[in-house]
């Protein structure tokens, strides 16, 4: 099941907009400090770098997404979620909009 709403948190109004408008957030943090951002990916293929580990949720589409190091293309759709090592990165297919919620930690 995916989220669908987050109650409790604090917003950055300004969307964190990545590779050409192909990538469109906001970060959020909740009561407790924890740092989340909501998004969506809009069809492309793209690698993203990792600071903290990160889990991807997918609220809404779907994607392919292949960790560093890895040769597998594996899929996620809404309810599903993968986890990214930190200090890494992960390469990722959309081919139509992929909703999600990034879990930093």
């Amino acid at each position: 099941m995916s989220t669908e709403t987050i109650d409790g948190v604090a917003v950055t109004t300004k969307a964190n907009v990545y590779f050409d408008g192909k990538c469109v957030s906001h970060s959020l943090t909740k009561a407790d400090g924890t740092k989340l951002s909501v998004g969506v990916v809009l069809p492309a293929s793209l690698t993203f770098g990792t600071g903290a580990p990160e889990i991807m949720e997918c609220v809404g589409g779907s994607c392919e997404y292949k960790l560093d190091g890895t040769t597998e293309w594996k899929s996620c759709k809404a309810g599903e979620q993968f986890s990214v090592p930190g200090n890494s990165k992960f390469d990722i297919r959309v081919g139509e909009a992929f909703h999600y919620i990034c879990h930093y930690g």
